[in-house]
């Protein structure tokens, strides 16, 4: 039996190594990202944070974007005098450093952060979303302590499963008397689709192609069109919500671990 055509919509960087691992798995893959990543600026609020890094509690990243962007602007932010000083706090005694699932926890690896002191869900989750995350750390000690969010940030209706969260995140924070800050380090935005890639989109609606969403605001870039034969698998109950919401035919749920997206994947076959 043929396997069908894995799309797959997270961002560029995202895109391409999920290729890799489902067609590792012998599942024919290929990378239409519906979210484009800029990196912000370097902004005086960015530079603070960086001044502040030994204040803080805890930083919780929300995506292996929102990582890269933070440090990538510390190489930036040199001049503040206290990059090498901050990179040093964060290697020993620096904040938590919190993650909502095991992409986050790897770009934090990448960035230089230690598995002890980065808080995140195990990877037996039953999701890897703020809730999983809050469940881990909410015991720690809150009270008056300064927590950092770093995010991105989107135009227009800006990618509602994840802001929701995050914005959970920082009430449960709160009510727990800790002082949630955010601050945004990167750009979501709707792609600019070549020719080609609204020609396999188009096709992919009808031939049997299996939709991979990992985010509710990808499935608001989608151009126009009839959806209603197309196939998905989303990675959280309310990017299934937001898939429906188009017009998908069908949309099955899944954890967004390899082992499940693959099952769910192959359970879709005719």
């Amino acid at each position: 039996m043929t396997p069908p055509r894995v799309i797959v919509t997270r961002p560029e960087r995202e895109a391409a190594r999920w290729v890799a691992l489902l067609a590792q798995r012998g599942l024919p893959a290929e990378a239409l990202p519906l979210i484009r990543i800029e990196a912000l600026p370097v902004s005086p609020a960015l530079q603070q944070a960086w001044r502040d890094i030994d204040r803080y509690a805890a930083l919780m990243f929300v995506s292996g974007n929102a990582v890269e962007a933070f440090f990538a602007s510390n190489q930036a932010s040199a001049h503040t005098g206290r990059a090498q000083a901050a990179i040093d706090l964060i290697a020993n005694e620096g904040p938590r450093y919190m993650a909502p699932g095991p992409g986050t926890v790897a770009a934090l690896r990448e960035a230089g952060i230690s598995d002890s002191r980065i808080d995140a869900p195990a990877l037996d989750a039953g999701q890897f979303d703020s809730e999983a995350l809050w469940a881990v750390v909410a015991g720690r000690p809150w009270q008056g302590r300064r927590v950092l969010i770093v995010r991105g940030q989107g135009a227009g209706a800006e990618m509602a499963g994840a802001s929701n969260g995050r914005d959970w995140l920082a009430r449960q924070l709160a009510a727990a008397g800790a002082l949630p800050e955010f601050l945004a380090v990167y750009q979501r935005s709707a792609p600019l689709f070549t020719s080609q890639q609204r020609k396999t989109m188009a096709d992919a609606a009808a031939d049997g192609s299996v939709w991979l969403f990992s985010s509710s605001e990808a499935a608001g870039h989608l151009p126009a069109q009839d959806w209603s034969q197309a196939r998905a698998v989303a990675t959280h109950p309310r990017i299934a919500v937001a898939v429906r919401a188009v017009g998908w035919g069908v949309v099955a749920e899944s954890r967004p671990a390899v082992d499940d997206i693959v099952a769910s994947i192959e359970s879709m076959q005719p």
